[in-house]
């Protein structure tokens, strides 16, 4: 049945030749852990796009359940982690893997930083790599309120404060991401749309470029 839908597609957008350009790209000899065990540190970026993928496909299992208001969003929460089937295991691995691909994406950058894979031609893709990591850590920043505990609660106030103390700007910062004079319920409303909405639309931007000037200049060299 896949194989005719396949071919009933293919006929009409001839989809073969693109696949086969993605599939049929030979990878250089030094990022083969099969030839050379360094080629492990090579892998950190795909394992960062990898729990990325699990981060979205996760978060869009929780918003089906999440309530973005502070009467009801832990009540929400709760109720996922103990009511849902599978509901604890889903958000265990959203939970634990915001803290991964940070640590992932970590490693990425150190890696490309150490083997001098900044450097020209591959200076703008460097620069959007930085960029990513700052989505990610908004990402982790803005989702880290959204269960509506008191640990949320005060760690967002905390952080609020410390982007509050930035130069010239930092009012400005904090009455955005605020929304009030507390942390209320138009923080949690904002932060919500900035972690389902607004960051994972520039991050998926980001990625198609990234991605794009990867396949463009390919992997780097060694050191």
């Amino acid at each position: 049945m896949f194989k005719s839908m396949y071919n009933w597609i293919d006929e009409r957008l001839d989809i073969t030749p693109m696949w086969r350009d993605v599939a049929d790209h030979e990878v250089p000899e030094h990022v083969n852990p099969a030839h050379h065990f360094s080629a492990f540190v090579y892998c950190f970026g795909g394992l960062t796009f990898f729990i990325t993928v699990i981060q979205i496909l996760s978060g869009m299992f929780l918003t089906m359940y999440y309530v973005p208001d502070i009467i009801n969003a832990y009540a929400s929460v709760d109720y996922l982690q103990h009511k849902v089937a599978f509901g604890v295991i889903v958000r265990g691995m959203h939970h634990w893997g915001a803290s991964l691909v940070i640590v992932m994406m970590f490693l990425h950058t150190l890696r490309v930083f150490f083997t001098g894979s900044y450097k020209a031609p591959r200076e703008m893709n460097w620069v959007v790599g930085v960029l990513i990591f700052f989505v990610m850590l908004g990402l982790g920043f803005t989702g880290y309120l959204l269960p509506w505990d008191n640990k949320a609660y005060f760690a967002t106030q905390v952080g609020i404060k410390i982007a509050a103390s930035a130069p010239y700007i930092g009012d400005y910062i904090k009455t955005f991401l605020q929304g009030g004079e507390i942390v209320g319920a138009q923080t949690l409303t904002r932060f919500f749309a900035l972690h389902v909405f607004f960051f994972p639309g520039i991050l998926l931007a980001l990625l198609a470029g990234h991605f794009f000037m990867i396949r463009k200049q390919g992997i780097s060299g060694p050191l």
